[in-house]
This record gives structure tokens, sequence and C-alpha cells, in this order.
């Protein structure tokens, strides 16, 4: 099958309102992703408007540990009515963090590195990603990690009129107060790394009832990196408990000082023949 110039060559993902292809453009054999988004009904524009939201983001990065988008599209009927929309996107031969087979702890170091790199630099643009998870990180088979979904990422002094993000990733004040800044993305940051080393979920942000939790059941539920994984270094449980720390101003600052501790702790890790930091494998 085809769609213009481009050979389909079978599905990515899916999501409630998109489907993600792999493509080829025909004249010189480059593969992209195309993330195709449904519009059925009125009530599908805001899907419009979020799409049009991300493109506007991805042209603000340019990193090579963020995914790039290259172009939107609109597709319309006969009647010139709003059908779909065709988002072109970098195509990552590899696999989403949740995907992968579960990764030594040096590794984890080496791709935790790569991801702040990628959201020091959305920062620097003033731009924060609000959904980072492992889903929405990329692991390619040339050992380059790329941060991907920038569908929630926020402007800074944008305002917030509604919850989104994923619970067990969201920052008590995210939760809260639908507060979204660096420190919210530091605290996704250590979720995600907490999941990676632990294979458990740090304690969610809102409770059954869809409610934020108080600091007294968030400490009740949390357990340390230490005491889930006794043999984990300790510079690195230290990073990961002060990233998930439940007040904000006991986080680390940016996601610059994160990736200098990371690259530090990666070149100690590599020192140790029994830990080395082999390229990525599936």
């Amino acid at each position: 099958m085809k769609i213009g110039k481009f050979t389909i060559f079978g599905p990515l993902g899916a999501g409630a309102h998109s489907t993600i292809l792999h493509i080829q453009r025909e004249e010189d054999a480059t593969s992209y992703a195309l993330k195709i988004v449904s519009i059925n009904s009125p009530e599908e524009l805001k899907f419009k408007d979020q799409a049009e939201h991300e493109f506007r983001v991805a042209q603000m990065l340019d990193h090579p540990n963020l995914v790039k988008i290259y172009a939107l599209e609109p597709v319309k009927d006969w009647l010139f009515r709003l059908k779909k929309l065709h988002m072109l996107i970098q195509f990552v031969n590899g696999k989403t963090l949740d995907e992968a087979p579960r990764l030594s702890i040096p590794r984890v170091v080496q791709v935790f590195s790569q991801v702040a790199a990628g959201v020091a630099h959305l920062h620097e643009k003033d731009v924060f990603h609000s959904d980072l998870k492992p889903n929405n990180i990329m692991l390619g088979q040339d050992g380059i990690v790329r941060v991907v979904d920038y569908g929630l990422a926020r402007l800074r002094d944008e305002p917030k009129v509604r919850l989104q993000g994923t619970p067990e990733y969201m920052a008590p004040e995210q939760a809260k107060h639908y507060m979204v800044n660096e420190r919210t993305d530091i605290y996704s940051f250590g979720a995600a790394m907490y999941r990676m080393i632990t294979s458990r979920l740090p304690p969610a942000s809102l409770n059954e009832e869809e409610k934020p939790v108080d600091l007294k059941t968030w400490l009740k539920n949390f357990k340390p990196v230490e005491t889930v994984i006794p043999t984990a270094p300790k510079a690195l449980a230290d990073l990961v408990n002060r990233c998930l720390s439940f007040q904000a101003t006991s986080r680390p600052e940016s996601m610059e000082e994160i990736q200098t501790l990371l690259e530090k702790l990666a070149n100690d890790l590599i020192k140790n023949p029994d830990e080395g930091l082999e390229g990525l494998e599936w």
C-alpha cells in the first residue's frame, strides 16, 4: 500500500484516536513514522488542536535525544471537510523502555543520561514535557535514546485548565494544582528511573477516587530505591530518591545537574568490567 510518495511497511502503534505507521519515501528509501489522527466529528476537533500543538512544540526543538517532527498536513474529503491529519515523524528503529528487555543498572544510567540531555534542551526552550515515562522514551538500535510525544507538553506561562498526565509518573503538585514546570518533569524523570531500576512504580499522586494524595499517604507507600534494590549504587539511589521528593524544593534544581551526576556515575560504573556499558541488545 502507498500514501502519496510513501510506501507503507506496517503499523508501529495505535492510540484511541490515532494510528502510527512505518512508511518509506520512494525517492531515497528514507524511513519515517506517520501518525494519522482521525477527525470524525466536530467533538474530535480537539485532537486537531492537540496535533497542531505537538507540531508547534517540536519546531522549537533541535536535539539528538528528542524525536523530530517534520510536517503536519490536513486530509480533507471531497466536500473539503477535515477527516484526518498526517504527522510525519522521525523513525526510530528500536523499542520504548517499557517494551525493551530489562536493562542492567549501568545501562539505565547510560540511557537516562541521554534522556536528561534531551529534557534539559526542552527546558532551555521553556518547554515542559509533562508526561515523561518509559513509554515515551525510545531506545534506538543505533544506541541513541530519544524522548517522544509532545502532545501534553506545556510552554512556560501557558495556562493549564485541566489535569493531564499519568498518575504514577505525575508530581504531587501537578496532581493537586495542575502545575507543570522543571521540577514536575524532574519528578516524572525520577519516577521513570525508579521503574526501570526497581521494576516497581512509585506511589501514584492520585488515589482511586482521582484525588491528590497527601504527604503522609505518599510516604507510607514509598519504598526508597535502596530498600527495593540494596545493590543499587548509593549515588544513583540518592539521586532517584531526590527526584521523587514529595516537596518540589527538595528535588534537584535542574536537568543539567542531573545530567552531570549521571554522566559521572556512568563513567564510574564503566570502569568496573563486571558492570560494563555494552551496546543495546534486543
